[in-house]
């Protein structure tokens, strides 16, 4: 593959996103080196691309209000990713299959 425009690889980086695929999986099937389609991705962040982030991360805190019980049932923790995506992790979760995921999610 010969060298490709901006345009052309924020089609690439698009079409892998929305695949579902991890880098090396749709690296494979496309015949992109992972490892350039990542960078890509990266690159295009941010400025104009599709995959272009916010820049920052909300956190909001639940209510706590004059009748609140200190024992109560611990909130469930969403985390949303700079791509949009959202993992909502419940209130009692094994953090090794969270560390995973999360694992799972960078490698995309």
């Amino acid at each position: 593959m010969g060298r490709s425009s901006r345009d052309e690889w924020a089609k690439r980086v698009e079409r892998w996103v929305e695949s579902g695929l991890t880098a090396a999986e749709f690296g494979a099937e496309a015949g992109i080196n992972p490892r350039t389609l990542t960078y890509w991705k990266w690159r295009l962040r941010g400025r104009g691309g599709r995959t272009r982030s916010h820049g920052f991360v909300e956190v909001v805190a639940p209510a706590v209000g004059a009748g609140a019980i200190a024992e109560a049932e611990p909130a469930s923790l969403e985390v949303v990713l700079r791509d949009g995506t959202l993992i909502r992790v419940p209130p009692r979760f094994d953090i090794a299959a969270l560390r995973h995921v999360l694992g799972a999610l960078e490698g995309r």
